[in-house]
This record gives C-alpha cells, structure tokens and sequence, in this order.
C-alpha cells in the first residue's frame, strides 16, 4: 500500500460492524467505551434477533456467510470488526467438532474472508476458553496463523523469533469475567489484532503485548450482591428432581467425577462466584443453585413440575440474576439518572432469556477490551502520523 493510501486519521467515534451479534453485548461493550459506535450487525437466529431489535432499534438480521452480506460490509466504511463467533464446536459442553463442523465451525472463515475483503483497522474475536487448546492446540495455531501470515495482521500476544516463527502462550488470550467486575467464573478467549498493511512496523512495535488482566468496575463484592428476593415460585426445584440430582452427584463422585449441581452460595463459601452460564437454552443451570429460603415455598404444586418444591430453599437462579451476571442489567444500560434501561421483548420465554445470556458476553470485560483498542489506536495514530 503506497504512503498516500495509508493517511490515518485518528477519528473519535471509530465505527464497527458486530458479527455473529447474538443480543448485542459485544456492541453494548464497546459503546460504553465511549469511543466506538456501530454501523452494522449480522445475527441469524431469529430470537436473538428480536431481542438485539428491541434493544438497539434496529434489525440485524444478516447473514456472515452470504456473498450479499459480504459485498454489503465491504460497501460499509468502519474501522472495527467485532465477533463473537460460533463456540458450541470448541467448547467442553459440545461435541467439540472444530471446524469440521459446516454449520458452524468454519464460520470462523467467513469472519476471515470480510476481515480480508474490507481491512479493517483493528478486529476483537471471542470464544470459549478451550478454543487456545481444542485439537491439542491445532485449531487455535490455525486461527493464528490465519490472521497473522495470510491476512497480515498484529496480533496482540504474539510475536516472530529470529527464524519467523510465530511464538506464542495460549493462556494469555483467555480473561476471566470474574476479574472484570462480575462474580462469575468465565474464562474467554479474546485475540484483537492490528491492520499491518496499514500500519507502520515500527508503531506496531509500540503496542502492548498483553491484553487487559483487570477491570476498572467492581459491580458486585460477590454472587449474594445480586440476587433477587422474593423470588417467583417456579424457580424453586421440586423435590424428586433435586433428589434426582443428589444420587447422580454420588454416583459421579464414586466414579471419581466431579460432575454433579452445585450450589454456589451455601452456607460457609466466602464470597461466592457463579459458574459460567450455558448457551444451551437454559440446561444447566443446576451449575448454579441458589441457597434461598422462602416461607411458603416448601411442598407447593406448580404446574408442570411432577412433585412439589424442595423443603431445603434451593433453586435456579433468574433470567436477571443471569442478565445481571452478564453485565446486561444494572449495569450496561443505566442512564446518567441511574434509571436501567434494559427489558426484554414481549413475550420472550424464559428459555430464551437463558439461552441468549448464556450466549453472550460478559460487558464489562469487553469493555475493558475496547479501551485497550481505543488506547492503542491513539499510540498508532500518533506515531504514523
């Protein structure tokens, strides 16, 4: 690229697309940064799509793999690309197929394809945490060697050795939700990069090369902190599935398993801290119990549950206390009068609210993510000016 064509100007609010959206906390992340604003989004599933609409107003109903999407980005003037792409192929709860699956696993590519097509300034990629070491480490050296030797990016955490090996460690790509202001245990896989074909190598070498390691907001001390009170009856267990799931526990554990439910903040845990939340339309959430004695509660018939409710207060936690957790409520749409701003769409069951929190990101991590974006780009800017 000749000199003319790289003039950099260091514009604030940098614009960014938002691929693989699901309900926008990747987005919400980076605009609460106060230095990027969105100019277009692509989500295929159509619940996280009304809900991405009712919270942004706009639909981003749009399809990452298609040549008319891809066309349309490259029509689209920004400087970020951001996604959160597919994690049900590389994650531990999945059937851990990688990109041999079509469906999703090779989205990745696609992803890859519109960074090529459209030269973004900078890009933030996120998964799950055994992504860096799925295949014995193989899928993620692919990914590496993708963004770095074919589309010639700087990728922040790795470097070249004197042969032009790329060097890296896997862990320092994964951040914990936990230390980024929320009490949940989430660890995640980021990798943001810079446009080397825009970029001088010598402001390149200027940058950090560890990501952010810790928040700037302290939400919550603990889990207790956001739990609701009085909650509706129907998130309390019935009784014979919690046996149930007392005499699986044991038989795990005679197996030398740890797998079984948990509850997070029983009586003598200091400070407790939620397990990650699922993507698995609401299953899971025995991960999480909740310690919540309620008068009245105990032997209660609700409809759909074949025994009454548990007489030891456990139960599920809420569709909130997960959007909590996420960052979503409380926090990321509280206005400057500290009126929270967030709701859901009508109508939206609460297997759905499950799913789409679980399938989102922790806010206040990316956030964090897009500041250290917003940083960089001003030592870039600076130096290559």
């Amino acid at each position: 690229m000749e000199k003319s064509q790289r003039a950099i100007r260091f514009d604030v609010p940098f614009r960014t697309i938002d691929l693989c959206a699901g309900i926008g906390g990747i987005r919400r992340g980076f605009e609460l940064s106060g230095c990027f604003k969105n100019v277009l989004s692509a989500e295929n599933d159509s619940w996280a799509c009304k809900t991405y609409e009712h919270i942004f107003g706009e639909n981003p109903a749009n399809d990452v793999t298609s040549e008319d999407f891809k066309l349309l980005a490259e029509r689209t003037p920004y400087e970020v690309l951001l996604a959160g792409f597919p994690c049900q192929t590389f994650s531990r709860v999945g059937l851990e197929e990688g990109f041999e699956n079509e469906e999703k696993g090779r989205i990745f590519y696609h992803i890859s394809e519109i960074i090529e097509r459209t030269r973004p300034w900078a890009f933030l990629l996120e998964n799950v945490d055994h992504l860096v070491t799925h295949n014995k480490g193989a899928t993620f050296k692919q990914i590496i060697e993708e963004l770095e030797l074919k589309l010639k990016f700087k990728v922040i955490g790795v470097s070249h050795n004197e042969s032009g090996k790329l060097t890296y460690v896997g862990k320092d790509f994964i951040r914990n939700s936990r230390n980024f202001g929320v009490p949940q245990n989430r660890p995640r896989t980021y990798i943001i990069g810079f446009d080397r074909k825009r970029f001088d190598p010598e402001s390149l070498a200027l940058l950090p090369t560890q990501l952010p390691k810790v928040g700037s907001h302290q939400l919550y001390n603990d889990l207790n902190d956001l739990l609701e009170c009085n909650v509706k009856p129907k998130y309390y267990m019935a009784s014979g599935y919690l046996k149930t799931l007392k005499l699986h526990r044991k038989r795990e554990e005679r197996k030398g398993n740890g797998f079984g439910y948990r509850i997070v903040n029983e009586v003598g845990i200091a400070s407790p801290v939620a397990n990650t939340l699922l993507a698995t339309g609401g299953s899971g959430k025995e991960r999480n119990l909740i310690y919540d004695p309620q008068e009245g509660i105990s032997g209660i018939e609700i409809k759909g549950k074949k025994t009454p409710l548990n007489d030891e207060g456990i139960r599920v936690m809420t569709p909130t206390e997960w959007g909590k957790l996420q960052g979503f409520i409380n926090y990321a749409f509280v206005d400057e009068n500290g009126i929270d701003g967030f709701s859901y769409p009508e109508g939206l069951p609460d297997i759905q609210k499950y799913k789409q929190f679980g399938n989102s990101v922790s806010i206040p991590a990316v956030e964090e993510m897009a500041k250290f974006i917003a940083e960089c780009f001003a030592i870039l800017c600076r130096e290559s000016n």
